[in-house]
Formats: C-alpha cells, sequence, structure tokens
C-alpha cells in the first residue's frame, strides 16, 4: 500500500505522468500510423499479403506476449529504469524499420519495437498509481487514457500526410523525437522509486508466456 506521506509533490506528479504518458503516445500512435503505411511498404518492399500482415501482426505479439513479465520486471529492476529502456528499445526499433531493405528486416525489426512497448507500457500505470494520492489517481489515470485516445486519432491523419509526402519511411523516423523528448524527461521527472520485489518467479514467467503467445 502506498504511504501518502511519502507522496512528491502533486505538481512533480503530473511532469512524471506526462513524461510516461509520452511513451504511451508512442506506441500507440505507430501502430495506427503503420496501418497507413502498409499499402506503400507492401509496393516498395514487393511483399506479399501474408508478409504485409506480419508487418502489424509481430508488433502486436512482440507487445502482448511478454506485458505480465516485463510489468513484473519494473517491480525487481525499477520502473524508471524499465521504461527507459522499453522507450530506447522501441525507438531503435523504429530506427531499424524506416532504413530496411527488406520486408523480413522490417517484420524482424517490428518485434523489436513491439518488446519495447511491452517493456515501457505497464511502468507507466505502476508508477501513476505510486506518485499520486489516492484521490489523485483516477484523474490522472484518466488523463493518461485520453493521451492514448488521442494518439489513436491523430495517427491516421499523420500517417496519411507524412506517408503521401515523405514516403512510409516517415511513418517511423516521427518516433524518433517523441522517444528522445520521453527518455530525457522521463530522467528528469520521474521519481526513482524503490523496487517491491527481489526475485521473478521463473516457472510462473514461462507458463504465463506460454498461455499468451
Amino acid at each position: 500500500m502506498t504511504v501518502e506521506t511519502h507522496l512528491p509533490p502533486e505538481r512533480q506528479a503530473w511532469r512524471a505522468m506526462l513524461a510516461l504518458s509520452l511513451g504511451f503516445f508512442v506506441s500507440l500512435l505507430d501502430q495506427s500510423m503503420v496501418a497507413v503505411a502498409l499499402p506503400n511498404l507492401q509496393r516498395d518492399l514487393d511483399a506479399g499479403v501474408n508478409q504485409a500482415m506480419w508487418v502489424s501482426a509481430s508488433y502486436l505479439l512482440a507487445a502482448v506476449v511478454p506485458l505480465l513479465f516485463a510489468g513484473r520486471l519494473g517491480d525487481v529492476l525499477g520502473q524508471r529504469r524499465m521504461f527507459c529502456l522499453g522507450v530506447a528499445i522501441f525507438g531503435v526499433g523504429a530506427m531499424v524499420c524506416a532504413i530496411a531493405p527488406q520486408v523480413e528486416v522490417l517484420i524482424a525489426a517490428r518485434a523489436v519495437q513491439g518488446v519495447g512497448a511491452s517493456l515501457q507500457m505497464p511502468q507507466s500505470m505502476s508508477v501513476i498509481n505510486r506518485i499520486f494520492a489516492r484521490e489523485r489517481r483516477g484523474r490522472a489515470l484518466g488523463v493518461w487514457g485520453v493521451i492514448g485516445s488521442i494518439a489513436a486519432l491523430v495517427g491516421p491523419l499523420a500517417g496519411g500526410f507524412l506517408v503521401g509526402n515523405f514516403g512510409w519511411q516517415a511513418a517511423f523516423w516521427v518516433h524518433i523525437p517523441f522517444v528522445v523528448l520521453a527518455i530525457v524527461l522521463a530522467l528528469l521527472w520521474v521519481p526513482e522509486l524503490p523496487t517491491t520485489a527481489q526475485s521473478i518467479d521463473a516457472p510462473s514467467a514461462v507458463v504465463s508466456l506460454i498461455a499468451l503467445a
């Protein structure tokens, strides 16, 4: 249970929520933008329909399957650290996607992006629950959800503009400024919270990975 007297000042908590929301925002923005870019990248990379579907599916699988395990890693290794690591991995995957010479490379890089998203997303909600007073958490989580909804709405419009004017690669390059800003702001504004676990139950982790897969 959170000790209310150890909570950061509310202003700092809202700043931390903003930094965490950027990671969530770019993860959701990616999926909606890539959906718009699929016809162009399919044509340019001479990809089949099944390969084009795997460009999206590899990201979703890599993001969803390790989700429970990724959340536990934050409890053991530190949530701010895992958030920054996840956003960085997501950014590296986006860069590789943008320069991918073949669709197979693109699919693999999309999986890397998914792993990064899986590492950072559970940390956001966990940190928000720990830095806001009980009576403020509902509002903070509501704002966090609204930011995700905005990403889902903006993604197709921004994706159409970028892909139409700069090519499908722009749908990946556009993530890099968000990634850098999210990491910098997280290091500045998200407090280093005490870990809440000492180890990971390996059998349970394996079972959860298999079940979700």
